[in-house]
């Protein structure tokens, strides 16, 4: 991240804010096309993230825009043109950050994603969370088992992850700089596969 210029750190959390309302916007559209088609959400069997239900016969796209603590994200895929790409047939495995996990960055960097001219940097990012495959906690479970604790995977962007266990149940996320990120929601499944909800935002 060391190719962003350094900002104040009312200017990030300028930035930070502006990306929260729009996601709310975006949320509070969703839900009220949610609530207009009726009674049919009753009948499924959902994960409730960000205070909304997830439907399994929604894609990644179309839950993601309902969960109140994911607005920065929806946010900063919708500024980098990016919700197609979570609404294809897949299937793909996102790794989302909530929140407060944006407002952990260091100072400037939110701001510095949201320029134009790094629009490049702010893709890479965010895709940096995707993976091919749906892969459950079961699923990583059993491939770290496998593979004596820990397992590589690719992610959308060409960068790869580390997945490994933290303590006896929890997996933990590591990426190319060292960062970690828990994962605090597992197995949110989606009509084109499946989101983990994260405390941290992964660095390619």
């Amino acid at each position: 991240m060391s190719q962003f210029k350094s900002s104040t750190k009312n200017a990030a959390l300028a930035g930070l804010t502006s990306l929260a309302l729009i996601g709310g916007i975006f949320a509070v559209q969703a839900q009220a096309a949610s609530h207009s088609s009726g009674g049919s959400m009753m009948d499924e069997a959902t994960v409730e993230v960000g205070g909304a239900p997830m439907l399994p016969s929604k894609t990644l796209s179309e839950n993601a825009v309902n969960s109140g603590d994911h607005t920065t994200l929806v946010a900063a895929v919708q500024a980098a043109g990016l919700l197609d790409a979570i609404a294809g047939e897949g299937p793909i495995t996102v790794f989302g950050p909530v929140n407060n996990a944006f407002e952990d960055l260091p100072e400037g960097t939110v701001e510095n994603l949201l320029e134009p001219e790094n629009k490049d940097t702010l893709v890479a990012v965010l895709t940096y969370h995707v993976v091919a495959g749906a892969w459950t906690r079961d699923s990583l479970m059993e491939k770290l088992e496998a593979t004596g604790g820990a397992l590589q995977v690719e992610t959308l962007s060409g960068g790869s992850l580390t997945i490994k266990m933290n303590g006896p149940s929890n997996i933990m996320i590591e990426d190319a700089n060292g960062g970690t990120a828990n994962i605090s929601v597992y197995d949110v499944m989606q009509a084109n596969g499946v989101f983990h909800s994260i405390d941290a935002v992964l660095l390619p």
